[in-house]
């Protein structure tokens, strides 16, 4: 499964999109923005993970659609820790807004 098409055509010159995800589940508390900031900058990605008050962890991810594409799959993957229940995604052009990938 790719992004391709998902977008109108307005993303970025480089071709960089942004996801936009909320994971639900059990994911506070086990080390989830950790491994998730590492897996993140092992794909080159720039964007933050924080945790939300509902429990559930909110990541904004940019950068090359094959790399964003491989964060998305880790996240859905049984590498991540705690438990995952659910995922929501959402793409979108991505608008150069971050320099790094850190968690809040």
């Amino acid at each position: 499964m790719g992004f391709s098409g998902r977008l109108d055509g307005s993303g970025r010159d480089n071709g960089d999109i942004r996801l936009s995800v909320r994971v639900f589940g059990v994911v506070q508390g086990v080390g989830f923005r950790f491994w998730t900031m590492g897996k993140a900058d092992e794909l080159a990605l720039k964007g933050v993970v924080r945790n939300l008050d509902d429990g559930s962890v909110s990541i904004v991810a940019e950068g090359p659609e094959q790399q964003v594409q491989k964060l998305l799959d880790w996240l859905r993957s049984e590498n991540v820790p705690g438990r995952v229940e659910r995922v929501e995604e959402s793409i979108s052009a991505a608008d150069g807004s971050f320099r790094d990938f850190r968690a809040r």
